[in-house]
């Protein structure tokens, strides 16, 4: 396991789950105290690639051993939005683009995107995406692409 400062200060001291500041001070028994929260990434013949990312104790221990859910933010107006994560390792993975969420007017797409494009930078800062809005049958469809 890594040093729980050097995870801190790559992560920004950033929980990469809720995307709030972690108190680099408080106690690692705090409910918003940092944790290390690993997570298998990169899945293939020669099994996973474990990934620490540093995450409040609180938001660590309600993932518990389960999959990593990164939510869309609230005041977004997305209709049926797709899992981040599973997402962004798809395209990471194989390239292309995936639909990503659809959007009653193109205001809500374009806030949408700068939503998205804000939080991936944070979430999969070694990667870069590329968003496109496509119009089409009453909606606007958002799509993710990895650059």
């Amino acid at each position: 396991m890594s040093d729980l400062n050097e995870i801190g200060e790559r992560d920004h001291w950033r929980c990469w789950l809720c995307d709030k500041a972690v108190d680099p001070d408080a106690s690692v028994n705090s409910d918003l105290g940092p944790s290390a929260d690993g997570y298998a990434v990169a899945k293939g013949k020669k099994g996973s690639v474990a990934v620490e990312r540093l995450a409040h104790r609180a938001c660590n221990t309600m993932k518990g051993k389960n999959a990593p859910v990164v939510p869309w933010a609230s005041e977004l107006l997305v209709a049926e939005p797709a899992p981040i994560i599973e997402t962004i390792e798809r395209l990471k993975a194989k390239g292309g683009r995936e639909l990503i969420g659809r959007c009653s007017s193109e205001a809500d797409a374009e806030a949408a995107a700068e939503w998205l494009l804000d939080r991936l930078s944070r979430l999969a800062p070694e990667t870069s995406f590329s968003t496109q809005i496509n119009p089409g049958g009453g909606q606007y469809l958002l799509m993710l692409k990895a650059s």
